[in-house]
Order: C-alpha cells, then sequence, then structure tokens
C-alpha cells in the first residue's frame, strides 16, 4: 500500500499511517491528548493508539490514520483518524465517519495542517458511502470545518451513598454481576435491540464489534470497557452494565444499564448501585485513592434513561448533555435517505397524508422537501432569492439540531433571531417531521 498522500511546504509530508507506526503515534497522541499536559503523558490514550494499529479491529484498518511528518526527522507534528461505524436513526440504519484523536504539536498550528487532513479523511468517507461525520471535541472548534453540535452526547445524573439502600441483615444481594464473554453476545444484542427503541439514533453493534467490545482492546486502553451481566437469584441474565476500567473524580460512570423486556427497573437498580459503589472503591484501593471519596453512584445515560424515573428522588444532581459534532456534507440526500421515518412521522400526525412543498432557507443554500398524500417525493437543494426566502429559515447549520431531534424550532427561533417560520402550516410541519428526541450511541472506538 502506498501511504504517500503529498508534500507540504517546509519539509512536511501528509501520509497515511501503518502498524510500523504504533509505537511513535502511541507517544504522540499521549502526550498531545494528555489533561495533565504535555509533559504528563497518558499512555491510556497511547495505549488506544497502539490498539488501532497493531490489534484486529472490526471498522479500522492500519491505514486509517493520517500523518503530517517532518521528512528530515520523521518526527509526527499532527495527525488524527477516521473510524468506520455504522448507526441508525429511528431504526434506519446509516453510515458513519468518526474523526478521533486530532492533534497537533503548539509550533505547528495555524498552518491549516488539521483543515488538510480533515479534507483527506472527508474524501475517504464518501468513498466509504458514509452520509454522516462525527466527531466528540472541545466547544466551538469543529464548526470551523463544516459540523455542527447537534446531537446528544454524555450527561446524566448522579446520587449517592447515603440515598442508597442497604440490605437487610442477613438479607443477600437478589441480582450479582458477572463478567460477559463471547457466549452472552446473543443476549446482549436481544437487550440492546430492546433499548434502542426508546433513542433516536443509536449506534449498530454486530457479533463483530460487540466480539471487539468484549475482548478486542488492551487492559489498560483508555476506551477498554467492562461489561457484566447482571444475573438473578438462580442464575438467569435479566441485562448488562458497562463501566470504564478506572475510577473518575467521584467513582465508575456506567455508560450502560439496560435490561430485558419484563424486568422491573425498581427492583434490579438499587443492586446496580450498591455494585457501583463497591467496585469504586475497589478501583481506589488498587490505585492508591482514598476509598472513603467514592461515594458517588453516576448513571451517564444522556437526557433521559428509565432509571432516571424510578430513582427520581436519589439522584439529585444532573450533569446536563453535552454534544457530537455533526457534518451532512448531502442533507438532501440523507433526508431521501431517512424518508421512511419522516413519512411514518406523518402518518402519526395531526397531518396525516399531507401534500405539499415546504422550502427552508439555510441563508448560504436552501433545501426543498415536497410531500404527496405523506409520501416524500423530493428532497433537494434550491437556491434562496431576496424575494423568495423560503417558508423556514434556519441560520449556519442548525437544521442539524433539528434533523437531530437536539432541538425543537421553538427552541431554534428562541436562540436564534434569524430563525423563522412564515406560516403556521409550515411550522407544523417540521416540528411534526423533526421532533425532539433523546439519542445515546456507544460505538466502537
Amino acid at each position: 500500500m502506498n501511504t504517500f498522500i503529498k508534500t507540504i511546504d517546509n519539509g512536511l509530508i501528509l501520509r497515511r499511517s501503518t502498524p510500523a507506526d504504533a509505537e511513535k503515534l502511541g507517544e504522540f497522541n499521549a502526550h498531545i491528548h494528555s489533561d495533565e499536559g504535555w509533559d504528563k503523558p497518558d499512555d491510556r490514550i497511547g495505549q488506544w493508539t497502539r490498539d488501532l494499529l497493531e490489534k484486529p479491529h472490526p471498522t479500522f484498518v492500519a491505514g486509517d490514520f493520517t500523518i503530517v511528518e517532518e521528512q528530515a526527522t520523521g518526527r509526527v507534528v499532527s495527525s488524527l483518524n477516521h473510524i468506520s461505524q455504522t448507526w441508525t436513526y429511528d431504526g434506519i440504519p446509516f453510515k458513519v465517519g468518526r474523526p478521533e484523536l486530532v492533534g497537533t504539536l503548539p509550533e505547528f498550528r495555524n498552518r491549516g495542517l488539521v483543515r488538510l487532513q480533515f479534507d483527506e479523511i472527508h474524501r475517504w468517507s464518501a468513498e466509504r458511502g458514509e452520509l454522516v461525520q462525527v466527531i466528540t471535541g472541545i466547544p466551538y472548534y469543529y464548526k470551523r470545518f463544516d459540523y455542527e453540535m447537534g446531537l446528544e452526547l454524555g450527561g446524566g445524573r448522579v446520587g449517592f451513598a447515603p440515598l442508597v439502600p442497604t440490605l437487610k441483615e442477613g438479607e443477600s444481594e437478589p441480582f450479582t454481576f458477572r463478567p460477559a464473554t463471547e457466549a452472552d453476545i446473543p443476549f446482549l444484542r436481544q437487550v440492546e435491540a430492546h433499548a434502542n427503541k426508546r433513542y433516536l439514533v443509536r449506534s449498530v453493534r454486530d457479533q463483530a464489534i460487540w466480539r471487539y467490545e468484549l475482548t478486542g482492546r488492551s487492559e489498560r486502553s483508555v476506551n477498554n470497557t467492562l461489561y457484566r451481566i447482571i444475573q438473578n437469584a438462580v442464575g438467569e441474565p435479566v441485562g448488562y452494565v458497562a463501566h470504564p476500567w478506572y475510577n473518575w473524580d467521584w467513582g465508575i460512570p456506567l455508560f450502560e444499564f439496560e435490561l430485558k423486556a419484563g424486568i422491573s427497573w425498581l427492583a434490579v437498580t438499587p443492586s446496580v448501585a450498591r455494585y457501583i459503589l463497591a467496585v469504586s472503591k475497589e478501583y481506589a484501593l488498587r490505585d492508591g485513592q482514598p476509598p472513603e471519596n467514592k461515594t458517588a453512584v453516576p448513571f451517564w445515560h444522556g437526557s433521559w434513561h428509565p432509571v432516571y424515573e424510578v430513582w427520581r428522588e436519589k439522584l439529585p444532581r444532573i450533569r446536563q448533555t453535552y454534544a457530537w459534532y455533526v457534518r451532512v456534507a448531502d442533507l438532501p440526500g440523507f433526508l431521501n435517505h431517512l424518508a421512511p421515518a419522516l413519512e411514518k412521522r406523518l402518518a402519526e400526525s395531526l397531518i396525516p397524508g399531507y401534500s405539499g412543498s415546504l422550502r427552508l432557507n439555510l441563508y448560504k443554500t436552501g433545501l426543498k422537501l415536497t410531500f404527496e398524500n405523506g409520501k416524500l417525493t423530493e428532497s433537494a437543494a434550491y437556491k434562496p432569492q431576496p424575494n423568495e426566502m423560503g417558508e423556514i429559515g434556519l441560520p449556519d447549520l442548525t437544521a442539524l439540531q433539528l434533523v437531530f431531534g437536539y432541538r425543537t424550532l421553538d427552541e431554534l427561533k428562541s436562540a436564534y433571531a434569524d430563525c423563522y417560520w412564515e406560516t403556521d402550516e409550515a411550522r407544523l410541519l417540521v416540528s411534526t417531521l423533526f421532533p425532539k428526541k433523546p439519542s445515546w450511541v456507544a460505538g466502537v472506538v
């Protein structure tokens, strides 16, 4: 494989990675992405990098890093990668490209090196048929590359040890926890499919991806997630939880907590909370931390989850969600792909069988949607004109906030003075097509 991409000014080249780059890219990312600064590298991130280049991965190959390198010395001065995934939107699969590990040495910043690499991986993503690109990252930065913060990310509810019910004297724990194995994958997939029904956007984890989740990462990778099967008193699996292998400041957060259909959340949640506290203290003792400080019970499941309802009073601290950055290069094409979901919303709405056209003025561009008897017959670009501005106005890339259920049209109008609707019909149609709804993405990285 030819790894060379192009020559850059000042003795730099852009190329693709190979397995031989694992050590130096691992060292680069451990330093550049450390929360403690360059002089205190985070080897958990270095191990993630090395895993991507040295271990088999279901959707990533060793050439999926870009590297800007000093030609004379071989030093890495900037790098990022591209991880292919599949997500669903109201059950409709779509391909996603996920850039990650974006970093540049301080002395080489503000030279357009990240933009150069984004242009390259956006080309890869288009070649792979990926309709959407997403990235997690610092505020504002990725808006410079046509991304919008438009999809729910992170956040949750936190309880504390004094609020967790304790077992009575002589009482056994009604639900216990064991490590998930490959034999559990059919059960994990069944439970996940049941959970997916409550979300707008979810990731798709097939057999290979679940196998990677359970066995594919190194023990000390920052993304190594531990899956535990929840069992009832007779050893039957009733659900699963997932959490990191190390404490955050206040304990371990649960990234996932799901139960199979027909199981009571009210019955299982106390055992899960006691498990969190026990494991947090175990990790604290292992890592030389004061175990008495690990008294939090964090459920890290976004803006809505069943546990928030059944334990509303026991989870007093609310951590607001952040957002994924989202990029959709061809919004008309993406909405055509989502037509079954849009048509279903119309069929179940106040305006079933709707016929008519709607022009969304995105200011730099525009989007025209046409329906006949509740079916989407056209999703196409149009050019707004001074005397034909369209029935809906959505500045910048805020249309993506609507499409991905992150904000309602009313919320956008409250935040942006240049957001508008001309008629009640237009407002009702857009609000029907794009309701606000929580999402939760657990993806292989």
